[in-house]
């Protein structure tokens, strides 16, 4: 059973419905939940914000908090879920903002991932170092990383 069959699983049972909105993964979280089947059941929609545009006008991501902080950022994170979980109507939502690279800066390195997961007032955040091994890895690793939070709080482990 892999980390999507077992949240699937979990949420249907809870009776939970989950999104996500995601950057840099590009709806790689979304899919790996879609791939199981009968995830309809937990899953009605989740949104890929790539741009900062897409940020404001679909998950009403404030344009100060994306100046003041940038895309990759906690903050800009935890605006993204609380903006998912408003949109979907669902109980849960990960965000994913980060730099997959090729590419980043001294301030914000290839492999810096920020995280966020929303579900009624609570709200988590972290930044996870992966670290400059490549555009599909670091993506495969924030994918997997996003569904370990989603599994944690279906857990009450959050």
């Amino acid at each position: 059973m892999t980390l999507a069959d077992d949240i699937v699983s979990l949420a249907k049972f809870s009776k939970l419905k989950i999104t996500c909105a995601e950057s840099c993964t590009g709806g790689m979280v979304s899919a790996a939940l879609t791939d199981i089947a009968g995830s309809s059941a937990i899953f009605e929609q989740g949104f890929i914000t790539y741009s900062n545009l897409a940020k404001i006008k679909i998950l009403g991501v404030s344009p100060e908090t994306l100046h003041a902080h940038g895309a990759v950022s906690e903050p800009v994170a935890e605006e993204m879920a609380i903006g998912a979980l408003a949109a979907a109507g669902a109980n849960i939502a990960v965000s994913v903002s980060g730099i997959a690279g090729p590419g980043g800066t001294e301030f914000k390195p290839e492999g810096r991932v920020c995280f966020a997961l929303a579900k009624s007032q609570f709200v988590h955040s972290e930044t996870v170092e992966f670290g400059a091994i490549g555009r599909a890895e670091v993506r495969k690793s924030a994918t997997n990383h996003a569904l370990e939070l989603i599994s944690k709080v279906l857990k009450r482990a959050y």
